[in-house]
């Protein structure tokens, strides 16, 4: 586990120092975390940090190690919404094929995203993930993103879309 976590789960009960991290996710506000990421030790100029610290004060609960990555993260929210068993509908070769869910297409947006917009689609799932109360391995989340490329985001499909998780067609098609 990093340093930051340790130092951020020791003043989350701090409601203003949480606040002023949250302000570094809006972009005319982070001037006022920065006082605040100064206290915790993490360089203004170190923006995955930051980021991880605004996204941590934004959904301090959940905050677990047991999860793998924020792929499965994502499938946690697929599930807690109830979208895991979506429908299959013929396609006009009559072929079978499912629909993706809302958050499949979500998830898919993240996994397309560059460097430059990959914070941005992230802090949309962790809100989704604190409205469902869905728990994020921060530790690794931070990890990830400084390594941002297409290992982690086969990692994160290979964890969202997992064997098995599919429900069987019946008719053998």
């Amino acid at each position: 586990m990093s340093r930051l976590l340790e130092r951020l789960r020791k003043c989350q009960d701090d409601r203003g120092m949480m606040a002023n991290l949250r302000c570094i996710l809006v972009a005319n506000k982070k001037h006022r975390a920065w006082p605040a990421l100064n206290r915790l030790d993490v360089a203004i100029d170190k923006e995955i940090p930051a980021f991880i610290a605004g996204l941590f004060a934004s959904h301090p609960e959940g905050d677990s190690s047991s999860i793998s990555n924020f792929g499965e993260t994502c499938k946690r929210i697929e599930k807690a919404r109830g979208e895991e068993t979506s429908d299959f509908s013929s396609n006009a070769e009559g072929t079978r094929k499912k629909n993706l869910t809302s958050t499949e297409r979500r998830f898919q947006h993240l996994l397309a995203a560059n460097k430059g917009e990959i914070q941005d689609r992230v802090k949309r799932m962790v809100l989704m993930a604190k409205s469902q109360g869905v728990a994020v391995n921060y530790a690794k989340l931070l990890h990830d993103l400084e390594y941002w490329g297409d290992r982690t985001k086969t990692e994160w499909a290979a964890s969202f879309w997992t064997p098995g998780t599919e429900p069987v067609d019946e008719e053998g098609v």
